[in-house]
């Protein structure tokens, strides 16, 4: 686990990373370094409206920075190590910078499942933020080629997990007062969740607190071509009498 301790090494220092998880190659920073956040989201040319989310190694560590009720330890007892990103109020003094909460006195946190992204995790010790590792509002990478070649050049360390098995951003569900919002779906279901918990809301005022909320989000750079055939001049006779 050299490339571990390798990222490690360079979130201390302050640079990005990028690093697999089981949803999407990310491009980390330490998530108490506002210098670090402020890179990270420029090189994803993010709005700094738009909230991240802390990556941590386990429910210990997740309620050192989000107050999580009953039935965050439900979820997290379900879901984690895995695609379920929680929305909570935050309590971590400056272990998320503010700059990466975008503002809120909300936190979004989640324990990633991928061996490699764990590894660093625990190799760095703290909370790191780890937003998709495309520029905003491109289609997220599901591989380390599809990562380096949108956002390679603002890393200093780069790691191979092969690729990702979801391909789909983690599911973001809100746990602020009586009524869990929906915020984002993903690879963890509706159905799945509200087994545990009861109803889910939709997101309504609490979707600012969630990443992946844009009107233009993931949209291709392609060409589009449509594929229609032309009627025949004895068809368009036809129409015509």
């Amino acid at each position: 686990m050299w490339k571990a301790t390798q990222a490690a090494e360079a979130l201390e220092r302050g640079e990005l990373v990028i690093l697999p998880t089981e949803t999407v190659y990310g491009l980390a920073a330490d998530a108490a370094n506002a210098r670090a956040v402020a890179a990270l989201y420029a090189a994803k040319g993010r709005p700094r409206f738009n909230p991240l989310i802390a990556h941590v190694s386990d429910w210990e560590d997740a309620s050192a920075i989000a107050s999580l009720d009953e039935r965050g330890r439900r979820l997290a007892h379900a879901f984690w190590p895995g695609p379920l990103t929680v929305v909570a109020p935050y309590v971590g003094g400056a272990a998320v910078c503010d700059l990466g909460r975008a503002g809120l006195e909300t936190v979004a946190v989640r324990a990633p499942a991928h061996p490699l992204a764990r590894a660093v995790i625990a190799a760095f010790g703290r909370p790191v933020v780890a937003p998709s590792a495309n520029r905003s509002g491109r289609p997220s990478p599901t591989t380390l080629a599809a990562a380096l070649a949108q956002t390679g050049a603002a890393a200093s360390v780069a790691i191979d997990g092969g690729p990702c098995a979801a391909g789909l951003e983690s599911t973001v569900v809100a746990l602020l007062d009586r009524s869990p919002r929906l915020l984002r779906p993903g690879p963890v279901t509706r159905a799945s969740i509200e087994a545990l918990i009861g109803p889910l809301a939709e997101a309504q005022a609490d979707a600012r607190r969630s990443p992946g909320r844009l009107t233009r989000h993931y949209a291709p750079n392609a060409p589009l071509r449509l594929n229609a055939s032309r009627r025949s001049s004895s068809n368009r006779e036809k129409l015509r009498s």
